[in-house]
């Protein structure tokens, strides 16, 4: 662990906005047995048949079992070593949405292929919240990118591995096939760009100790010849607290708010980590400092902070390369219409992915984990991604 920049650490003042709010409220809504809402159930699947005339029996009946279905793939998830979310939440989410689909054609088509139409639909719902939750967020794609600059000049290109929000659980499937990943690539240096743990259970040792594992598990696949650089995440997750204790014993260099001038064969790279608030008007002025007073403009200049917000500031104040995460790609993704939610101020501007102006490239990591407390644990159409970059002149 880098004493230097630990010693730089200052608490962080977080603002709780309305979606986190929420978010609070479904937490609490997760520590109730989904079995203790069989009043809440039958009282939904009664809604959803109510429509449907001579055909309410049959409407109701199916309403129920697709309700059993949801709850029985949601509560398997954590016996299959894949995810370990909480089962009430997402499956009265679900149910509503099933409630509606079934009222709304109960209104406009009373028939038995009326009826055939809402099972398929339904159906449907089905499938997508089951690739969503047991295929999706397991499917870890890896990203190749080449950049160039006139300001690398080492002996030959150098292949940098980006990891962002790992939101670590347990260690399982995901972490595995993690780390799998990493030894197969044999990267030059590694960089993390924060939430190491689950928003839901920042506070639970047992989460910190799965997510030391993980990281010591990559520390050794990296050994002491690739060097690998980390930056903590959203305040909430990565609390001030608690995870520089999961790194202390790690060969990690962790940058709280501090810079690095490394050599990584044979490129001068200059590496600026800042702590995130979660506030821009906060955060652009300490980078800002943090930049001016370490200015190398011959250098090449890696930013790693957790939310792209900072992209205006660190395009004028020349960084060459911009790393973050935060958005998971929106990590529930509509088709044509992308992200429907980012965390991010600017939106949808940066939700993932590459993003050009001036001479500074920002690129938005998808992240490995999923996160949301009460939410379910689910990826669509935004899978799970780790970044390799080929750096050369």
């Amino acid at each position: 662990m880098d004493q230097t920049a630990e010693s730089t650490h200052q608490s962080v003042d977080y603002r709780p906005n309305l979606i986190h709010l929420a978010l609070v409220f479904t937490n609490a809504l997760s520590r109730i047995p989904p079995t203790a809402l069989m009043p809440a159930w039958l009282a939904l699947a009664a809604i959803a048949c109510w429509p449907w005339g001579d055909l309410r029996l049959a409407a109701a009946l199916l309403a129920l079992a697709f309700t059993l279905v949801d709850g029985a793939s949601l509560s398997l998830l954590p016996h299959c070593d894949r995810s370990f979310g909480p089962v009430t939440p997402p499956l009265l989410g679900l149910t509503l949405i099933r409630t509606a689909l079934f009222f709304g054609l109960g209104i406009a088509w009373v028939t038995p292929a009326g009826l055939l139409g809402a099972a398929a639909l339904n159906l449907a719902i089905f499938a997508v919240a089951l690739y969503g939750t047991w295929v999706e967020p397991f499917q870890i794609g890896i990203t190749r990118i080449t950049l160039r600059s006139p300001k690398l000049n080492g002996s030959g290109p150098l292949r940098l591995l980006h990891l962002s929000d790992l939101h670590v659980e347990r260690f399982a499937l995901r972490e595995r096939r993690l780390l799998y990943l990493v030894e197969t690539l044999s990267p030059d240096a590694i960089v993390l760009t924060g939430d190491y743990l689950i928003l839901s259970a920042a506070q639970d040792e047992a989460i910190h100790a799965a997510a030391h594992r993980a990281l010591s598990a990559l520390c050794q696949i990296a050994g002491p010849e690739r060097p690998i650089y980390a930056i903590s995440g959203s305040p909430p997750v990565d609390h001030p607290d608690v995870v520089p204790a999961i790194f202390a014993d790690l060969s990690i260099h962790w940058l709280l708010d501090a810079v690095a001038d490394v050599q990584i064969k044979g490129h001068a790279v200059r590496i600026a980590g800042l702590r995130c608030t979660a506030d821009r008007q906060r955060d652009a002025p300490r980078l800002r400092r943090l930049l001016e007073n370490s200015a190398s403009p011959e250098r090449f200049t890696l930013l790693l902070y957790h939310s792209p917000d900072l992209m205006p500031e660190a395009t004028a104040l020349g960084v060459d390369l911009y790393l973050c995460g935060h958005t998971h790609g929106g990590q529930i993704r509509l088709p044509f219409f992308g992200a429907i939610f980012t965390s991010s101020e600017f939106g949808k501007r940066y939700e993932m992915g590459c993003y050009r102006a001036g001479d500074t490239t920002l690129y938005v990591n998808r992240g490995l984990g999923v996160e949301g407390l009460g939410s379910p644990r689910a990826r669509f159409l935004s899978p799970p991604e780790i970044v390799l970059w080929t750096l050369s002149n």
